[in-house]
């Protein structure tokens, strides 16, 4: 069975490709020439550069696979843009260039068996924020960032076409080795800061990015279709739960806590964003970010998921961040 996994040099997409190949599939790395492969050693790896970018390579890269290779089994489309210092780049990445790709895959007949979209929970924005209801698969997705709203435009693409054999994602927030965002609070912290956003009553939940991984195979294994699944570990969480987990692991450093007001976040935020959008160069905090750090109500009913995929997390966050710090001292992040 062969497997092309986009997105393959990053955080998630490096994590599944080194699933795959434990699981004996033919596994193909879809990158830009550009990426990195630090994580994307292992030799029985084949390398496939797409350019979602450009409809006709697009095309033409694919053509070439399918004249050599046959089409794909499985597909899972892991690449997106997080942050940029253009907001219009949200949609074109994370929409077109997605719509590009399954319109593709479609007019050269490689439609595989399951097309498996990463996407997120922040395509449903800050809903149930007054009766901290999780949110379900019934709700009605109000996105409120440039980021949730390309996901969501995706998503529905992927959806409105007849027959077509997506199984969607929508995780919440991810960590684990290798990412940075979270890696910048570990970084605060042990410099001795503590920064959280806002006064009011935040539930927080989040997913080992391994977690991630198992629940994508579980429904390759399932053989579901037309499916849309949340992910998180289970647990809900409040805004200090991370980050003393993380003073744990750093030896209880001495941490000063600060909460910062979210009209200060805000102005702070556009302030950055603007520097970067004139530096050229993606800042992590941002508008986008802001509004996201904003949301007090990020619980999410994983019910369907245990269900239908058997999905059991096999990470809380004492067990992930455990794991996460002792990585990044071992890479020498810490």
């Amino acid at each position: 069975m062969s497997i092309l996994i986009t997105g393959a040099s990053g955080f998630i997409g490096s994590f599944l490709v080194q699933e795959a190949l434990k699981r004996k599939l033919g596994v193909w790395a879809g990158i830009r020439s550009t990426s990195s492969k630090k994580y994307l050693r292992e030799r029985k790896i084949h390398f496939l550069e797409l350019d979602f970018a450009h409809p006709n390579e697009l095309r033409a890269q694919l053509a070439g696979h399918k004249g050599t290779y046959n089409k794909f089994d499985y597909i899972i489309h892991c690449a997106g843009l997080t942050k940029t210092t253009n907001p219009k780049e949200f949609d074109k990445v994370n929409y077109l260039q997605t719509k590009y790709f399954v319109d593709t895959l479609r007019e050269l007949n490689m439609v595989p068996k399951q097309f498996i979209y990463i996407s997120t929970l922040s395509v449903f924005g800050a809903i149930h924020e007054k009766d901290n209801q999780p949110i379900c698969e019934q709700d009605t997705p109000e996105p409120n960032t440039g980021y949730g709203l390309s996901k969501l435009k995706a998503e529905l693409y992927i959806q409105s076409i007849p027959g077509f054999p997506y199984v969607i994602f929508r995780p919440t927030g991810v960590y684990g080795p290798r990412e940075e965002d979270y890696f910048m609070l570990a970084k605060s912290i042990r410099n001795h800061i503590d920064f959280s956003a806002g006064f009011k009553r935040q539930d927080l939940t989040f997913v080992y990015v391994k977690d991630i991984v198992n629940a994508v195979f579980l429904s390759i294994e399932k053989g579901v279709s037309r499916r849309a699944y949340f992910l998180s570990d289970g647990n809900v969480y409040n805004s200090r739960d991370f980050s003393c987990l993380i003073k744990k692991e750093l030896g209880n450093p001495f941490v000063i806590h600060i909460k910062c007001p979210l009209f200060l976040l805000k102005t702070v935020s556009l302030l950055l964003g603007f520097f970067a959008s004139v530096s050229g160069k993606p800042s992590t905090l941002n508008a986008d970010k802001y509004i996201i750090m904003k949301q007090r109500n990020w619980r999410c009913d994983i019910t369907p998921t245990i269900k239908e995929l058997g999905y059991k997390p096999m990470y809380d966050l004492k067990a992930g961040v455990e794991e996460t710090i002792n990585w990044y001292k071992k890479e020498g992040w810490l």
